[in-house]
């Protein structure tokens, strides 16, 4: 999936659900920053299959595993949903 379009799906999700983070283009990823407090909230990494994203969360020092498993795996819109509901995501925020 072409960079540009990732980034337009993610903005599109953000405004539709009130605009609560400020999306950046870092590197090979997407950082996901609080856009009250401007701390970290997630890191979408893509995979390069499609629009599958590694779903990594900030645990206060650097980026690392989202799920009990290891680095959560799943499409793009999956992804976001799953950002959006888990309330682990947000405790720096």
């Amino acid at each position: 999936m072409n960079a540009d379009a990732m980034l337009k799906r993610i903005e599109g999700f953000n405004q539709a659900r009130g605009s609560g983070v400020i999306v950046c283009k870092v590197a090979r990823g997407y950082t996901l920053l609080s856009k009250r407090t401007r701390a970290p909230v997630a890191r979408l990494r893509p995979t390069g299959d499609g629009d599958t994203v590694q779903v990594l969360w900030w645990n206060g020092e650097r980026w690392g595993a989202s799920g009990p498993f290891g680095i959560a795996t799943m499409a793009l819109d999956c992804a976001l949903d799953y950002i959006a509901n888990e309330p682990g995501f947000w405790s720096h925020a």
